[in-house]
């Protein structure tokens, strides 16, 4: 057994370039997990300033010097980031009060409805099992009030949090953009010279990671107004706050659109019923998912990340348990720098096997 496993040490850790690679990564990973709370400012600042430096690049390569890039930039982030916070996220939290407020009619509703089937069904619901049911959905009904009502008083006593977000996170992004290469040669000062490996990976996966969130915001942004677009034409109910729901569930590959049609349905159904209306905007709501997997997600992501469906479902499950919101969005991502690490290693354990097959002279 021991031998077995100095075999297998040997042949995948024998290159020092797979060792630099791998404290790399175990590096990387301990600090983000680690430490993910207490900087979480700087984390969410190397994001947001990640995200932006493709804006940055393309006015360079309009001959733009690259202070005033980043300065017209960093403008207009700010000048969004002002509107989604004092113009949109309110309406948002007032529409979800709104119909937390409702969901004790929307019970009523359903209780009658239930009711009904009851009397015509009464070998499938039984007045034991309805009134179980009852029991359960005033429970629930309770608690997620109770949850709005914490998150208000909580949001309100970590004021002084988000006022240090609202500080701390607009500056760390100029500095990041504006000392963009001052700070990535500093940090290369304490990698091993001998990382050709690891930069090999890094270029793979961040022409990958590049494309993916550049396509993953503009793909959240169009489907959330098209949603918001149509929902309010038809004046359907927290139009907003659902096409925001909507616009977030592309986060999810098969899963989210699949979930955000449950709370689309259900608020459609108790505002018209089974009426016309009620079949118009399902079907309205079908189209846009449609042409979102069939139109948009090819036009965005037409170098798209070659993962399996199983990979996708595992990555999501696993770094959103880890990381919440940051981990699903960056699922994808993760899951393709495991994959070049992964085919990396493999040329590596290719090179050790030719090594190793050359006869002696």
């Amino acid at each position: 057994m021991a031998k077995l496993f100095m075999r297998w040490f040997r042949r995948n850790f024998s290159d020092p370039q797979a060792v630099i690679l791998m404290v790399i990564l175990l590096g990387g990973f301990l600090t983000v997990y680690t430490l993910s709370e207490i900087l979480a400012p700087v984390f969410v600042a190397i994001v947001l300033a990640y995200l932006l430096e493709w804006v940055v690049d393309a006015l360079e390569r309009k001959n733009v010097k690259r202070y005033y890039s980043v300065v017209l930039v960093f403008s207009g982030f700010c000048g969004v980031f002002l509107l989604l916070t004092f113009g949109v996220i309110p309406l948002i939290w007032q529409q979800l009060e709104n119909l937390v407020a409702e969901v004790p009619n929307m019970t009523e509703k359903a209780q009658a409805a239930l009711q009904s089937l009851s009397q015509k069904y009464p070998g499938v619901l039984s007045e034991e099992r309805l009134s179980e049911l009852y029991t359960n959905i005033a429970k629930k009904v309770g608690d997620q009030g109770e949850l709005v009502v914490k998150a208000s008083v909580t949001s309100l006593v970590n004021i002084a949090a988000i006022l240090v977000y609202l500080i701390l996170v607009p500056l760390l992004i100029f500095f990041f953009m504006k000392d963009k290469r001052v700070i990535i040669d500093w940090g290369l000062r304490w990698l091993p010279r001998e990382r050709q490996l690891a930069n090999k990976v890094w270029d793979e996966v961040n022409l990958q990671i590049g494309n993916y969130i550049r396509g993953k915001v503009m793909e959240i942004f169009i489907v959330g107004a098209a949603s918001f677009a149509v929902f309010s034409f038809m004046g359907l109910n927290y139009a907003l706050l659902l096409g925001v729901l909507v616009g977030f569930s592309v986060l999810i590959p098969y899963i989210g659109a699949a979930v955000v049609t449950i709370p689309v349905a259900i608020i459609a159904y108790f505002q018209w019923g089974f009426e016309s209306q009620f079949v118009y905007l399902m079907i309205a709501y079908f189209i846009i998912q449609a042409l979102d997997g069939n139109v948009l997600v090819p036009i965005l992501f037409s170098e798209a990340v070659n993962l399996h469906p199983v990979a996708i479902i595992i990555a999501v499950l696993f770094f959103g348990g880890i990381w919440g919101f940051w981990g699903v969005f960056f699922a994808i991502p993760l899951a393709t720098l495991v994959k070049a690490v992964i085919n990396g290693w493999d040329d590596v354990k290719k090179g050790s096997d030719e090594d190793e097959g050359e006869p002696c002279q």
